[in-house]
């Protein structure tokens, strides 16, 4: 049996890896970036305290020697379903059952110059360019003789209040007060603010009432604006426009406030669900589709019955619904029946700044804060990465950052934008 998956981020990485050496089973992972990346901790690659290397993995070092999986390096134009194959921008490929594991890119919500000028923090390259502008800004700003400019230069603006919205501005308030004004001594005395913007009444919707205080106490202590129940409706002439009427003159506008799934040519469209995701059964199969399966965060998956409106977009979820369609793929070969996903919650936690974090567990019910739940969120997210080489530089670099409460990556790094032809991305 050939299975193609599309996409090798939690749920697509997961299921390959279940799948090795299984008898009779043949995986090709196709992915349009030829690495594996831990997305929890683009923020901290973006704020300078990892490099991309921490937390990325080559997926053809990681598959050599492993007989039955394959990667492909291209990205999905289409989808022939009839006909059993997919179209990518460098050939095409054949399968008896294809898994969309594909994950789910940056919302702007219809709003074009949000789309046009505020800084992502999605994938490995928006947290690479968002560390670049950050450092530029802040030399700008060390040169910058009218007071007015350099404090546009210097003011940093966050929209949503989810886990990397937090995570981030936390980190940006901790820099502020050493690591800039160590390394900046021209900005010593310049005027600038940290705001994190959020259009709902709490920090950290999805965690507990103790958390969400918790979090909006420890950010405020911090020295960090936070904006409830007002949204980003503009951005443009580095002004950010706000429902309330409200105005914020910033070149820095990281944008966290939303995520969407991809429409791929091809799936019918009454295969999608909310939020373009792909609607799926008990046993992740897209819905119109015969051998068509999606997991993660590009699926919705209504039949979970402690879930009903579907479960939500994080790490946890992708991992265990890559493991069970493995199961299902398995019992396939069997010929015996498929078990329906079943989603065990093992809690949520974000990470405020050194010795800070929220933790919220659900069997039993337990809410932790401080230096514990910061010891557990960095616990998770270290064993968590794909490989022990990933794990050593990680740690390594987080003992750095804890003793010194500083890092030595801050180099402001661009590739040569002349050169835009890559003879890899197209076919021979």
């Amino acid at each position: 049996m050939e299975i193609v998956i599309i996409g090798g981020g939690f749920a697509g990485l997961n299921l390959a890896k279940e799948l090795l050496n299984q008898k009779g089973i043949h995986v090709t992972l196709v992915d349009k970036n030829n690495y594996n990346f831990f997305p929890p901790l683009i923020y901290q690659v973006a704020t300078a305290f990892l490099e991309p290397s921490s937390i990325s993995y080559p997926f053809r070092k990681f598959f050599a020697g492993k007989k039955n999986l394959q990667f492909r390096l291209g990205k999905l134009q289409s989808v022939v379903p009839a006909e059993n194959k997919i179209i990518l921008h460098n050939g095409e490929l054949h399968y008896d059952q294809l898994v969309f594991a594909t994950g789910a890119e940056t919302s702007y919500f219809g709003m074009e110059n949000v789309k046009k000028n505020a800084i992502p923090m999605k994938t490995l390259n928006d947290a690479i360019e968002m560390r670049n502008t950050i450092l530029k800004n802040l030399e700008k700003a060390a040169i910058c003789k009218d007071i007015r400019k350099r404090r546009a230069y210097m003011t940093i603006v966050v929209a949503g209040g989810g886990p990397t919205g937090v995570e981030v501005s936390g980190m940006f308030a901790e820099m502020k007060k050493s690591i800039f004004l160590k390394e900046y001594p021209e900005l010593a005395t310049a005027a600038s603010n940290i705001y994190l913007v959020d259009g709902g009444n709490a920090l950290l919707a999805p965690m507990s009432k103790e958390s969400q205080q918790d979090t909006y106490d420890a950010l405020t202590g911090l020295g960090v604006v936070v904006k409830l129940n007002v949204q980003v409706v503009d951005y443009k002439d580095d002004t950010v426009f706000m429902s309330n009427g409200d105005t914020i003159q910033t070149k820095n506008l990281i944008w966290a406030a939303g995520v969407s799934a991809k429409v791929f040519e091809g799936i019918p469209t009454e295969s999608y669900g909310r939020g373009k995701r792909m609607a799926t059964d008990a046993f992740n199969k897209v819905n119109a589709t015969n051998n068509i399966y999606a997991i993660g965060d590009t699926c919705i998956q209504t039949t979970d019955t402690d879930f009903p409106n579907g479960h939500p977009q994080v790490a946890q979820v992708a991992i265990q619904q890559g493991i069970n369609l493995a199961k299902n793929f398995k019992l396939m070969m069997d010929k015996k029946p498929f078990v329906p996903f079943k989603y065990n919650d093992k809690g949520s936690m974000a990470i405020i700044g050194k010795n800070k974090a929220v933790v919220d567990l659900p069997k039993p019910k337990m809410h932790f804060k401080g230096f514990f739940a910061w010891a557990i969120w960095l616990f998770v997210h270290l064993i968590s990465l794909i490989t022990y080489r990933n794990r050593i530089k990680t740690f390594y670099n987080w003992m750095i950052a804890y003793f010194a409460s500083d890092q030595s990556l801050r180099m402001i790094i661009r590739p040569d934008k002349k050169n835009k032809n890559n003879p890899t991305e197209t076919a021979c």
